[in-house]
């Protein structure tokens, strides 16, 4: 499936606001993204033009209310994100973060088969298509601190309070 295809999609309604979720015809996830706060989901979406079909998103959007309930640590779904070969590899690493853990970008880096940077680590975090199943909330920086998320860093604190890690100003944050 390339970038232009239609697929199918819907809106899912969580605690930190709406999330479009795309699949492909097999039903695997191409993209689960937070939606601009205030702003109507736009028509195509990140080069996807897609076709409402809640059916089709069920297994999602059941995951994910049982991940914001707190009776979810791993995810169960099929995944076909785009990108590049070593996307596709720093994304599979950070699948690897478990649940109530966090790593700092360095760290991550470390980890990969064939040494890499942080920076490196930083910019696929960045191009992240699957937010919360490919969990790249829980990559901060080298001292603690909570850098960058496409959610915006109020969800990514959110995420990580939910998953019971501390974080800076994370009292009231409650979900």
């Amino acid at each position: 499936m390339t970038s232009g295809s239609t697929v199918r999609g819907d809106l899912i309604a969580t605690p930190l606001g709406p999330m479009l979720a795309l699949v492909d015809q097999q039903g695997a996830l191409l993209r689960l993204d937070f939606l601009p706060d205030e702003r109507p989901c736009p028509q195509p979406w990140q080069g996807f033009a897609w076709r409402q079909d809640a059916a089709a998103l069920a297994p999602v959007a059941a995951q994910l209310a049982e991940y914001f309930a707190g009776r979810r640590r791993h995810f169960d779904l099929a995944l076909a994100p785009h990108g590049t070969a070593y996307q596709h590899l720093a994304w599979s690493y950070l699948r690897q973060v478990p649940y109530g853990t966090t790593l700092s970008y360095a760290e991550l880096a470390a980890r990969l088969p064939h040494r890499t940077s942080a920076r490196a680590i930083g910019r696929a975090n960045a191009l992240n298509p699957i937010a919360i199943v490919v969990p790249c909330h829980r990559i901060i920086g080298a001292d603690g601190s909570l850098t960058g998320y496409a959610g915006g860093l109020a969800r990514k604190q959110a995420l990580l309070q939910l998953e019971g890690v501390p974080t800076p100003g994370s009292q009231g944050l409650l979900l």
